[in-house]
């Protein structure tokens, strides 16, 4: 058997009975904007427990630059959101996922606005509305230019910390998901965690909501934070949860690319303000290569950056901000980490190169937010809802986790509220619960030494930069493929007793996932782009899916 889909259910052993135990009616893991969300909903039925892995305001929704999307502005309608959405998703989007997303959208925004999020105003006070990549027409949302996330985290974490039935653990590690059995599609009660002072708990859980972000830290170039090291997808797999789209990952065009430097995002609304993409001899390259030139979609946008630094053969194209009136007014956090390396976007040329930055695919849900298996929901970026199809709307992200995070913790009421064995109240004590065990036997014990996890995760991370990036080939995905099978057999039989080797261990499965959804996918679509195969192919209009103990790919067709 293929040694990642015979992935064993637990990543350590453990008897349950021996450790604390937690209970509550609602554990939602993760604690960005589609966590949050999810749990101010799942509140109002009941207790709810949000577990963040580390602190509450490091998470991708935070450190979010550009805007969320909503057909607010006068003028604008759903249909012509929607169609944006469906042209940038490349025909894989499902349209009932796209317009229930950006119809109860803008309720959801407008919630935001009367919890106290503060827009950007015009100069007469109205509401200011951005235009990004893909859109037809201005109606992104800004908080203090390129701060939006920090001020949605900041609304929805004052909102969650007013509920007195939500509880927050920070810096708290969720390991995997408890089942009673370890069979595929048996039912998932909550979570075995660890925190660096207690240890490992039990959080038993009538519904359990997943919301822990992306994978943007497989990549060596990302834009996301360390945190984002797929856990949630990888916990999910492991309990028989379908994944799907995998082979789907957006890379943002633009970050900041200087040696030694960390990958800063420069914001997508900046080419929104008009700035110009340019290459060594100061040529507008994008004009030749999309109507909308700058403003293309982003996979569009990635790979021809990548085909002119090829063709220049340098590391880098140029983003030219010169002609933008009031840049430092207008992004501020972006001025700000320039000055750190003496650029000022007045005068210089800004040196940019795509990054890894959000996973399109995920944990397969319904509308509902339900996945396939029993007591496990699913929303944000960790989820596949078949909303952003085979490329994401700039500004889409947010508005998806305000509106699937508050539809699934609504929703899980069908868990917290039910009676008899689907359910109960939150009196914990009506019924005994079934007692997991994973022993030491189960685990097979490794016989390869000693692993260099800082070695196997830079290795790891370039592979997957290198051979699952922005364009890919056959050869090099078969290589990626080889290289997990094999990392995954002195890695993946090891039982590691800290974060670190758990994040190795996640990111190494579900960058096989990656690898292999990528390889199986045989056209070019969206931002996945394959040499060998220069359009998209109507055989794989499709979702591909994945299920741990399934070595075969399963197709579902657009909803």
């Amino acid at each position: 058997m293929d040694p990642i889909f015979d992935q064993r259910r637990y990543l350590i052993p453990f008897r349950s009975t021996l450790l604390p135990q937690i209970f509550t009616g609602t554990l939602v893991i993760g604690g960005g904007v589609a966590g949050l969300r999810a749990a101010l909903a799942a509140a109002a039925h009941g207790e709810v427990i949000v577990l963040v892995k580390g602190d509450l305001y490091l998470s991708n929704t935070a450190w979010a630059q550009g805007g969320i999307a909503a057909a607010i502005a006068d003028g604008d309608t759903v249909d012509a959101h929607v169609r944006d959405t469906l042209v940038a998703g490349a025909g894989l989007c499902d349209e009932a996922a796209v317009r229930l997303v950006v119809d109860q959208g803008r309720d959801r925004v407008r919630e935001l606005l009367a919890w106290g999020m503060r827009a950007d105003r015009t100069a007469e006070g109205e509401t200011a509305f951005g235009r990004e990549g893909g859109h037809g027409r201005a109606r992104i949302l800004h908080s203090d230019g390129d701060a939006t996330g920090k001020e949605i985290q900041r609304v929805l974490v004052e909102r969650v910390r007013e509920v007195p039935n939500i509880r927050v653990f920070e810096n708290c590690f969720g390991l995997d998901l408890i089942t009673p059995t370890a069979e595929v599609g048996s039912p998932v009660m909550g979570a075995i965690t660890h925190h660096p002072r207690y240890g490992l708990q039990m959080i038993w859980a009538r519904a359990t909501i997943l919301a822990s972000g992306g994978a943007g830290m497989l990549y060596r170039e990302t834009t996301n934070p360390k945190v984002a090291t797929a856990d949630g997808l990888a916990m999910a797999y492991r309990a028989g949860a379908s994944v799907g789209d995998m082979g789907f990952v957006q890379f943002h065009p633009t970050t900041l690319y200087l040696p030694g430097a960390t990958r800063s995002l420069i914001s997508e609304a900046v080419r929104g303000e008009g700035a110009y993409l340019v290459d060594d001899s100061g040529h507008r390259f994008m004009l030749d290569e999309h109507p909308l030139a700058e403003l293309a979609p982003r996979d569009i946008v990635s790979q021809a950056i990548v085909r002119q630094i090829a063709r220049q053969g340098g590391r880098h194209v140029w983003l030219d901000c010169r002609h933008i009136k009031g840049f430092k007014t207008r992004f501020p956090s972006i001025t700000a980490e320039l000055a750190r390396f003496e650029l000022d976007p007045a005068e210089k040329l800004i040196p940019v190169h795509p990054a890894a930055h959000y996973m399109i695919g995920g944990v397969r849900t319904d509308l509902c937010g339900r996945t396939n298996v029993p007591g496990l929901y699913a929303a944000g970026e960790a989820a596949c809802s078949g909303l952003h199809g085979a490329n994401r709307l700039a500004s889409n992200s947010l508005l998806e986790g305000l509106v699937l995070g508050e539809i699934a913790g609504r929703t899980a009421s069908e868990m917290t509220q039910a009676n008899g064995n689907g359910g109960a109240s939150n009196a914990w004590g009506v019924a005994p619960r079934p007692s997991p065990v994973a022993v030491i036997s189960d685990i097979r014990p490794s016989d390869h030494g000693e692993l260099d996890l800082v070695d196997v995760q830079s290795s790891l991370r370039s592979a997957m930069w290198r051979n699952v990036g922005i364009e890919r080939t056959s050869a090099k995905l078969h290589d990626a493929c080889d290289m997990f099978d094999f990392w995954a057999r002195y890695t993946l039989d090891k039982i590691f007793d800290e974060p670190h080797g758990w994040e190795i261990q996640n990111m190494l499965l579900v960058g096989a996932l990656i690898g292999r959804s990528a390889l199986w996918r045989e056209e070019s679509r969206g931002a996945h782009l394959r040499a060998e195969f220069p359009g998209p192919r109507e055989e794989f209009a499709v979702h591909d899916l994945w299920r741990r103990g399934r070595s075969t790919v399963e197709r579902v067709g657009l909803a």
